[in-house]
């Protein structure tokens, strides 16, 4: 029998069981306990295998490495000849090496204590359902998935491992705006919040193409290195073309979410965690240029609704990405411009934009600036800024970057602080906002049920299109 079928076998077998075991909570297997994760003895190494290591892969592998928390024990690609790839087997030249993520678990299984999954947006999901189910820890990059279905039975599978530690990367949830918003929030200056515009203003990085002319590109030779089959993964069968891959793969609906899902949670991530927001009840394509059914328009401004939550007022969040696509800006924002801080595009331009990749949050007495990722917040017209300046509390000091906070809470010294219990229904926001770009509309979303009520197709998409034949076992759980 191939490792990959022994794999697939395994998890079928695994996923009959758990369902048993959900339709009848006293049927708790043996096998589920086991599949707790091992608790990291205090001083020793966690055994992390990597999936993804070019490009945000390659980057998460060095920033693991610099916590000196891990010991790599595997290293998975689909493409391990490309140069995003070779860079770092140069630099960890005896890490094994596969290309297929079932034929590492089925090898290396005993070995690995946490994965980490650095790989397009449309193949996060089958990844962590498999890594949790054998028991690993997971860090996964955003958004978490690329469905609002997938991103749900996601959380449900962390939530019946309780011992394991999931992670999104968001690497900005670890930094000052994290502990800033929330010793702001606990201490009555973030309060009454009822608008929130967030942005991301810079050149499109993964495409240029024209709308009107929108079609699925051309069939091209596979490179030789490449395993198109595995890097399809769940979605449909797609004739291979580099406008595909590395980094296009975001523009396509099929495979990636775009520039809300590439930036939101960089942006409004502790805006919806420490304001309880949860899921709108209404998403609206305010703006869409260049529309239509394959990829991403070139601008979109969308609106998502969400409820008064207790003694919290309803608050309006309005997406704005494109070039020239700014938001309002109030009196007293400050400085307009790019700040040399932020790094550039993966193409290396520094794109024509006035605005920062930021948001404004709009509270009924004060109005708050901030950029992305880590950036803390700052409040406007500086005279205001002045005056409260006595009243602002002490901020803590991150204990630790992103990296290190999951290696941490895999040995027990920490918890993660964007659990898939955090993080999943951020990404669902997401989920859903591409929804409404996709079919460029406004969406009435029930949060009690998880269904849109307005629109049948839409409804449907929230699970989206079945798994290709060969990957169903992952969404039987």
């Amino acid at each position: 029998m191939k490792p990959s079928q022994k794999s697939r076998r395994l998890f079928l077998k695994n996923a009959a069981a758990l369902s048993a075991a959900s339709a009848f909570p006293s049927l708790i297997t043996r096998s589920f306990a086991s599949a707790a994760g091992r608790s990291v003895g205090a001083g020793e190494k966690v055994n992390l295998a990597c999936i993804g290591i070019g490009n945000q892969g390659g980057s998460d592998v060095m920033s693991f490495a610099k916590t000196g928390l891990a010991n790599f024990v595997a290293f998975c690609d689909v493409d391990m000849g490309a140069p995003q790839t070779l860079k770092v087997l140069e630099q960890f030249p005896n890490v094994p090496r596969f290309q297929d993520f079932r034929t590492m678990f089925d090898k290396m299984g005993k070995d690995i204590e946490a994965v980490s999954v650095g790989v397009p947006d449309h193949s996060h999901f089958p990844i962590t359902m498999m890594a949790l189910d054998m028991g690993k820890h997971v860090y996964v990059e955003k958004p978490m998935a690329r469905t609002f279905h997938e991103v749900q039975l996601m959380m449900n599978a962390a939530a019946r491992r309780p011992k394991l530690v999931t992670q999104m990367g968001n690497q900005g949830h670890s930094e000052a705006n994290y502990f800033q918003f929330k010793a702001w929030k606990d201490a009555g200056i973030i309060k009454d919040v009822t608008a929130i515009t967030a942005h991301m203003n810079s050149a499109r990085r993964w495409h240029g193409w024209n709308a009107a002319e929108a079609k699925l590109p051309p069939a091209e030779p596979i490179p030789s290195t490449l395993n198109w089959d595995t890097w399809l993964g769940v979605t449909q069968p797609h004739d291979y073309n580099h406008d595909f891959v590395n980094g296009q793969w975001r523009c396509w609906y099929d495979f990636g979410m775009g520039a809300l899902g590439d930036w939101g949670a960089h942006l409004i991530d502790t805006a919806h965690e420490f304001l309880d927001l949860g899921l709108p009840y209404e998403i609206s394509m305010l703006k869409a240029e260049g529309h239509n059914s394959f990829f991403y328009p070139q601008t979109s401004t969308i609106l998502f609704r969400f409820p008064a939550r207790g003694a919290m007022p309803p608050v309006d969040i309005t997406w704005y990405d494109g070039v020239g696509n700014l938001p309002p800006i109030p009196a007293g924002y400050g400085v307009l411009g790019l700040d040399p801080n932020i790094p550039p595009p993966s193409n290396g331009a520094l794109p024509p934009a006035k605005l920062n990749p930021g948001k404004i949050i709009y509270s009924k007495e004060l109005t708050f600036k901030g950029g992305s990722h880590g950036s803390t917040l700052s409040i406007i017209p500086e005279e205001k800024a002045k005056d409260m300046a006595s009243r602002l509390p002490e901020v803590p000091v991150s204990p630790s970057n992103h990296y290190a906070n999951f290696l941490k809470a895999c040995k027990g010294e920490e918890k993660t602080r964007s659990p898939f219990s955090v993080a999943g229904p951020l990404s669902q926001v997401f989920a859903l906002g591409v929804l409404a770009q996709k079919l460029n509309t406004t969406l009435k979303f029930d949060r009690n049920t998880s269904k849109i009520t307005n629109n049948k197709m839409a409804d449907q998409l929230l699970t989206g299109l079945p798994p290709r034949k060969g990957w169903q076992q992952y969404y039987r759980v």
